[in-house]
């Protein structure tokens, strides 16, 4: 991967950060880190924090799925193509964005880091998977007659991979580093300073981790039920079970059996809440609780931060997350 360092005329540096105060109609969420004159792409909010916490005040960063969009949703405008066609480095992850994938095929950029090549993600099993749901032609999932149901268990692809790696802190610190690897090949006068940026972000998610393992390590309850199976890399490490009412595609809907196969497994393994999601309808899990009179609450798989988030970066989502998950499974 070749390395190159943009260089700008000082004036247009002046006129490129009077441009990144705002986001234009159907154009990348763009946050200038600060006077750097290196751009970075990223495809989603998780990348986007691994940059900005390797970077610093060293390069511009810009998001190609806006907030409060749901990153399995988005379409590339040819804005963020050209974007994309601009960039210093892309960061993706190949294979979770159909659209991000084509785009980058398309373009010409010279360093792009696929996270897919620092992290193993790992493959979704099957209770990740509702197969009594399968896909509308409007990409939204129907119930199945049983004979579909057993047609629908042998043609589902089982070698999928779960995407959700963020999830886990110690895979987010692999990226930042990875990160900061490239930024460093790309602009090495800055060396150092994105060398040592990762370190602290690395040491933040470390502790991060630390607080996991302990606040889970007591808990009554070991399953959670979430409205769609994107916990799966959390669950793992910290010794919890997740049942996904849908599975890893938000796009998916349930069918009654399944609703009913879910509040099966929520009074067997004394279930008390279930988990819905910010950027999410709540109408799946509301489904599921409300005949058995559970309560409901989020649970935030950190695509996206908005207004609604229940904190303002990964961090202080992740911890919150940990909040929820104590309350819910009685951990002391």
């Amino acid at each position: 991967m070749k390395s190159r360092i943009l260089v700008l005329a000082a004036a247009a540096t002046l006129a490129l950060g009077a441009c990144s105060t705002g986001i234009p109609a159907g154009g990348p969420s763009e946050k200038a880190a600060g006077g750097g004159t290196t751009k970075v792409s990223v495809a989603f909010y998780p990348l986007e924090f691994a940059v900005t916490k390797a970077a610093g005040d060293k390069v511009k960063v810009s998001s190609l799925t806006l907030p409060g969009m749901e990153p399995h949703d988005l379409e590339i405008t040819p804005q963020q193509t050209a974007e994309l066609q601009d960039a210093d480095l892309v960061v993706y992850l190949k294979g979770f964005q159909p659209a991000v994938d084509a785009a980058i095929e398309q373009s010409s950029t010279k360093n792009v880091l696929d996270v897919s090549q620092v992290v193993e993600l790992h493959a979704a099993t099957e209770a990740d998977h509702d197969h009594n749901v399968s896909p509308s032609p409007s990409g939204e999932a129907t119930s199945t007659s049983s004979e579909e149901e057993e047609g629908n268990v042998h043609d589902h692809d089982h070698g999928a991979l779960d995407p959700h790696f963020w999830l886990d802190p110690t895979l987010e610190a692999k990226v930042i580093d990875a990160v900061a690897a490239e930024l460093a090949d790309i602009d090495t006068a800055n060396a150092e300073t994105f060398q040592n940026n990762a370190k602290a972000a690395v040491a933040e998610l470390t502790s991060l981790d630390d607080e996991y393992k302990t606040g889970l390590s007591t808990c009554s309850v070991k399953t959670i039920i979430t409205s769609h199976a994107a916990f799966g890399y959390l669950t793992e490490r910290y010794g919890l079970e997740q049942v996904g009412i849908s599975g890893i595609s938000p796009n998916e809907r349930p069918s009654p059996a399944r609703i009913a196969e879910v509040q099966d497994l929520a009074q067997k393994h004394g279930v008390t809440t279930i988990f819905f999601e910010t950027l999410s309808s709540d109408a799946d899990a509301n489904a599921v609780a409300g005949d058995l009179g559970l309560e409901l609450a989020v649970l935030d798989p950190v695509e996206g931060i908005t207004d609604t988030s229940p904190g303002t970066d990964y961090v202080s989502v992740m911890k919150s997350n940990l909040e929820a998950l104590k309350k819910a499974n009685a951990c002391s």
